[in-house]
């Protein structure tokens, strides 16, 4: 009988908002059951000092030149993940195997072949007395990968136990869009689209000082219209003719084009950029999914669910309407890649990140 592992899921993704953490059991292949789930906010001095060293960082030479800046962020972003382990465990008595520790992306650029996540998983460990599996991503990039996107592998293993027909199509919106698409024979492509809920997110707290974090439901994205000039000057970005797979970073698009706009006209705008480049998305499968499930915060977005629904004439369901909490499947994720990472078992693949041969990745630190 193959050993059943317990394992601590943290993922702290694009939209710098704070810490999902999730607890699940797993053998690393096809069985699963998730234990707990459960988030921590990031204060507003955390979120102000991340955003702010991401504006630093435009290239890998400003990674060196902020070197000491990011060591300071990274131990306080360490010493947060500490107290959501110990903030989950609470919830649980079952013994932890391993925590998956992703950390916080402060910058990931595929033609540079880099992404660069915050967290200290030696420190860690000796925090919460835990075995840690960190950086995820650098296997991946030195085998000629571009680090992402990593969840389609999980992807899939939901798609087995939610017994869903094929072809299916995952679209996750965070901060950015990502797409999983598994075929009829299991074949899985995966790429991110486009902006998710990162564009949106930035132009409304720049215009209300902080005041409006987010479009809550899509209820701005509806008032306005959408300006399909500036629209068509969006979508003109070559990345979106690159075949995948490929990535994308929350700074690969700016809000430069909206200027002038009114609040209700320019978050139409951008989100309208979000559907349009999801469903342009669907051209790159042979074959259209019989459904598409949303997962991630974007999903509670009715502009984004609505418009995907009707553009892409494809039956859309929401992932909690079938028993999984959308705001935490990457954080499941992660559980499950570290469990698979402790096993050696391969995390990434030539059609998910481009990567020359199935690989496994992460560091694994061990208690003392």
């Amino acid at each position: 009988m193959t050993k059943i592992y317990t394992a601590i899921g943290l993922m702290s993704g694009t939209s710098v908002d704070g810490i999902d953490a999730s607890i699940i059991q797993s053998d690393g292949e096809d069985k699963l059951k998730v234990l707990n789930n459960d988030f921590t906010a990031y204060d507003k001095k955390t979120i102000s000092e991340i955003k702010d060293l991401k504006e630093k960082i435009n290239s890998k030479k400003d990674i060196e030149a902020n070197k000491n800046l990011i060591l300071k962020i990274e131990k306080d972003i360490t010493n947060l993940h500490a107290n959501a382990v110990e903030k989950i465990l609470k919830k649980t008595t079952t013994k932890i195997d391993l925590v998956g520790f992703h950390g916080q992306t402060i910058y990931h650029n595929f033609n540079e072949k880099i992404s660069k996540q915050l967290g200290d998983g030696e420190l860690l460990s000796k925090k919460i007395n835990l075995d840690i599996i960190y950086n995820f991503r650098e296997n991946d990039i030195r085998n000629g990968g571009q680090g992402a996107p990593l969840t389609p592998i999980y992807h899939k293993l939901l798609r087995k136990k939610l017994n869903i027909e094929l072809p299916i199509l995952f679209i996750n919106i965070g901060g950015i869009s990502n797409l999983t698409y598994i075929s009829k024979n299991e074949k899985i492509i995966s790429f991110d689209s486009g902006p998710g809920n990162c564009l949106v997110d930035e132009f409304l707290q720049l215009k209300s000082k902080n005041k409006i974090i987010y479009d809550k439901d899509g209820e701005i994205a509806m008032r306005g219209k959408c300006n399909d000039i500036i629209l068509e000057n969006y979508l003109n970005n070559n990345y979106f003719n690159l075949q995948p797979p490929k990535s994308l970073d929350v700074k690969d698009f700016s809000l430069s084009m909206i200027r002038g706009l009114s609040v209700d006209e320019a978050v139409s705008t951008l989100s309208e950029f979000t559907v349009r480049t999801i469903v342009d998305g669907l051209n790159f499968f042979k074959e259209k999914p019989k459904k598409i499930i949303l997962m991630g915060g974007g999903r509670k977005n009715n502009y984004f669910f609505e418009n995907i629904s009707k553009k892409s004439k494809i039956k859309t369901i929401d992932i909690n309407d079938l028993t999984y909490d959308g705001d935490f499947i990457e954080s499941q994720a992660f559980a499950y890649l570290g469990i698979r990472s402790k096993l050696k078992k391969n995390i990434s693949y030539p059609e998910t990140t481009g990567v020359t041969k199935p690989c496994t990745g992460g560091l694994m630190i061990k208690i003392k």
